[in-house]
């Protein structure tokens, strides 16, 4: 299961009350809000609040894009938990992207979060996304720099944003997004030897955002079966096997030595539970420790620099590091 703080429920309460007192609930208020659906999981979209949470800590939306079903002409209204709901980002005007850059990319009607791995020229960019593992091209203006609502506060905080010398206002007007122009397949096209050590993940509820270490056995059709090295059978007896397709299969990350610390908003994998969960360093400690937020379970906890690892995904067959805001 994902990584879980044993004080999270009074996190969240907290959070509840912090958002209820900057007045984000309010009839009328525009809003973002995201499922935990397959298929639209991480994807953020905009809607309007027709009713503030009650005792169901519930808040009634009614949705800008989304419609109540195909052919229909009515907007979707449906009540969407708390914690699923968050202030629109500040608007950008004319961001300067880069290489590696995590972003969120307008795409079927929401915001979805990726990472640039390629620059195509100062307005086209092409955008990873780790949960479908695809790769699109962009326009700048379909972009926006990735943050998280943590708290009650965007982390990166938005004053970093304007010291980070990217922001230039041409007037009030957004441009108007487009559409990607171009798809690429970003299967792994690596051929793995008996033996070798890999790493899986899963579209599993409770397991998006984490890698399994495991060790590959053979192709079996167009999958292939891995061996577990920390999970067994339900009777204990045998290391557990299963069979994964080429999107969810890479080797094992190579190791970047950290010789001095982790950096605030770094992206990183936390070792919990004999597994590697995505998060990212909210907080510096003192003796080597780190807070880190997972966005997944919109959950903190505490680790142990020795824990941590930097974050890289697997794009292409090559490996790509998320930068810092």
């Amino acid at each position: 299961m994902a990584p879980s703080l044993g004080g999270s429920r009074k996190r969240k309460s907290c959070e509840l009350q912090s958002k209820m007192e900057k007045g984000l609930f309010k009839k009328g208020r525009k809003v973002e809000a995201c499922f935990d659906e397959p298929g639209i999981r991480g994807a953020w979209f905009t809607a309007t609040v027709l009713r503030p949470p009650r005792r169901d800590k519930k808040v009634h939306l009614e949705f800008q894009s989304l419609l109540n079903e195909e052919g229909s002409s009515e907007r979707l209204k449906e009540k969407v938990t708390v914690v699923n709901v968050r202030p629109p980002p500040p608007l950008e005007f004319h961001r300067t992207f880069k290489m590696s850059d995590e972003v969120d990319a307008f795409h079927d009607d929401g915001w979805w979060e990726g990472v640039i791995t390629k620059v195509h020229d100062k307005d086209r960019f092409s955008v990873y996304f780790r949960n479908s593992k695809d790769e699109l091209v962009f326009p700048a203006a379909n972009l926006r720099l990735h943050r998280e609502w943590v708290d009650g506060s965007w982390v990166p905080p938005i004053e970093e944003i304007y010291k980070s010398n990217v922001w230039r206002s041409e007037g009030n007007n957004m441009v108007k997004p487009e559409g990607p122009s171009k798809k690429y397949s970003s299967k792994s096209k690596i051929k793995f030897e008996k033996g070798t050590q890999v790493e899986i993940s899963s579209d599993e509820e409770g397991y998006v955002g984490a890698w399994f270490v495991a060790t590959y056995v053979k192709k079996v059709g167009n999958k292939y079966l891995v061996e577990h090295k920390h999970f067994t059978t339900d009777d204990g007896t045998e290391l557990l096997k299963e069979e994964v397709d080429a999107q969810h299969i890479r080797p094992l990350p190579p190791e970047i030595l950290i010789v001095d610390r982790f950096k605030r908003l770094e992206a990183v994998d936390a070792w919990f539970n004999d597994t590697w969960w995505v998060g990212m360093i909210s907080k510096v400690l003192d003796n080597s420790k780190y807070i880190v937020y997972f966005k997944n379970t919109r959950e903190e906890m505490v680790f142990q620099h020795s824990s941590l690892r930097l974050h890289q995904d697997c794009i292409d067959d090559q490996w790509i590091r998320a930068s810092r805001a």
